[in-house]
């Protein structure tokens, strides 16, 4: 895998209700829909800001044809979308009805709200990418040095940063080279020893790769996990598990066609 082959593509959130999710993102963070797949049982729809770079995640919402309900679990913990002012954009938020779930006075320099289907989203202040574009996604991990391990060897990302607590500590693994805008993956480890419970109300992170076949073959020499291969997703994607079975999807997407620069 080349330097560029390691940039987060999207995230996947499961909902209950799209046309009420649709209308949360475009109305609140400024979403526009860049692609959509309509399948038999289930409709996937990918969004993000208008002026996103092309190093930018995309959020994608799966709604499963008739299902309304998800069990959110805690393996997964949130996303993180950028702005310049926190307080400024919390204020924002709530004079449009948003709920009041972890306003900025309770946590400096960062704020919290919850989309229709209760995922979190947290809000942070920075000076680079467009407003609300997806800043990193947080997973809580069983080992962190595993966890660490896995990013560093499976997928060449780097260490970018680390935040620790007396209970607990963050830490962030970025893919190498000049992707200030990418998404970054945020590993939470509390101190405590305690298992996880994955839910299905989120589904995977997506990561991109320049060629799906050399790509799978890189992380099978590097022992990730052989879930869905490429042959059996008709070589359209593929999926592989980290070591708590976060699911990492594995896509070839032509990037000039879905962001502007």
């Amino acid at each position: 895998m080349s330097e560029s082959d390691h940039v987060l593509d999207h995230v996947m959130i499961r909902v209950g209700d799209l046309e009420e999710s649709l209308d949360w993102y475009r109305t609140h963070l400024d979403y526009v829909e860049y692609s959509r797949w309509e399948a038999d049982t289930f409709t996937n729809v990918k969004l993000g800001p208008e002026d996103m770079s092309a190093d930018g995640a995309l959020l994608e919402l799966t709604y499963n044809h008739g299902v309304s309900e998800y069990e959110m679990g805690d393996a997964w913990g949130h996303i993180a979308v950028r702005v310049e002012d926190v307080e400024e954009a919390y204020a924002e938020l709530m004079d449009e009805g948003v709920e009041d779930y972890r306003p900025p006075e309770e946590n400096p320099g960062y704020a919290f709200v919850k989309d229709p289907d209760g995922h979190e989203i947290e809000i942070v202040e920075r000076d680079h990418g467009a407003k609300w574009s997806l800043d990193h996604t947080m997973i809580r991990v069983e080992d962190a040095d595993e966890a660490i391990g896995y990013w560093a060897r499976k997928w060449e990302y780097e260490p970018a940063g680390r935040w620790e607590s007396d209970t607990f500590a963050n830490y962030f693994m970025a893919p190498q080279g000049d992707h200030e805008n990418a998404m970054t993956v945020e590993l939470t480890y509390n101190y405590d020893g305690r298992e996880y419970e994955m839910g299905d109300a989120w589904g995977h992170l997506a990561a991109r790769v320049g060629d799906l076949e050399e790509g799978w073959t890189a992380l099978m020499e590097r022992e990730s996990e052989d879930y869905r291969d490429p042959e059996s997703c008709d070589w359209n994607y593929a999926f592989t598990k980290d070591q708590d079975g976060h699911e990492i999807e594995v896509v070839t997407a032509d990037v000039e066609d879905r962001v502007g620069e």
